[in-house]
């Protein structure tokens, strides 16, 4: 049955990245399946992927709904936890392409930096806003984790979201969608974890 994100520690952004074993053997791949929802029945899930295709996916007894809203640069504030998904900039440094707003419960999830799928040579960066700076042409953030440091400038149009509340009744049809899940050996896809956005909003991720 879903549940709503009270209480949830479930590593939101870094869940694609794990292999899940099956019965301790045959590996699966991780699989983010990115689109907007054409029907869901029960336990089984269609989305219209940003590629066009329609994928299939089989949604786990213990599935869970979380929620994302629209937020702006103005509530990145020093000492919150951020998920930044970021390109090398031509002049140095990093540009951000979308930016996520953790809950205070949720800092630390997935702390690093690592490669992303959201666009070639991307990169996500789960770290703690030490600084945050406005500048002519946008903002800029210093992100420290792990004894490191980044900083990530935030054009004016990038989009910025915050986690949010949803459940099952958030997902209809034409919802926007990224469902964390595994692909097994035989190409189906099955999830626990959806993340819609409620009001509007559109996952970034």
């Amino acid at each position: 049955m879903p549940q709503n994100l009270k209480g949830s520690t479930a590593l939101l952004w870094v869940a694609g990245f794990l292999t899940i074993a099956s019965h301790g053997a045959l590996a699966q791949e991780a699989q983010r399946v990115r689109g907007a929802i054409e029907s869901l029945n029960g336990n089984t899930l269609v989305v219209k992927t940003r590629e066009g295709t329609d994928q299939t996916i089989t949604l786990k007894p213990d599935w869970k709904v979380r929620g994302i809203k629209k937020a702006s640069v103005d509530d990145i504030k020093p000492g919150d936890f951020v998920g930044v998904a970021s390109l090398p900039k031509a002049d140095g440094g990093d540009g951000a392409l979308e930016v996520l707003i953790f809950p205070a419960a949720m800092k630390g999830t997935g702390e690093g930096s690592r490669p992303w799928d959201l666009q070639p040579n991307s990169t996500m960066t789960n770290a703690t806003v030490a600084k945050a700076v406005k500048a002519v042409d946008g903002h800029t953030i210093t992100l420290t984790y792990q004894g490191k440091e980044k900083t990530i400038s935030i054009a004016d149009d990038t989009p910025i979201v915050a986690i949010a509340p949803a459940g099952k009744k958030d997902l209809v049809a034409g919802a926007r969608v990224i469902v964390m899940g595994e692909k097994a050996a035989d190409g189906s896809v099955s999830a626990t974890n959806v993340t819609v956005g409620t009001n509007g909003a559109i996952p970034p991720m």
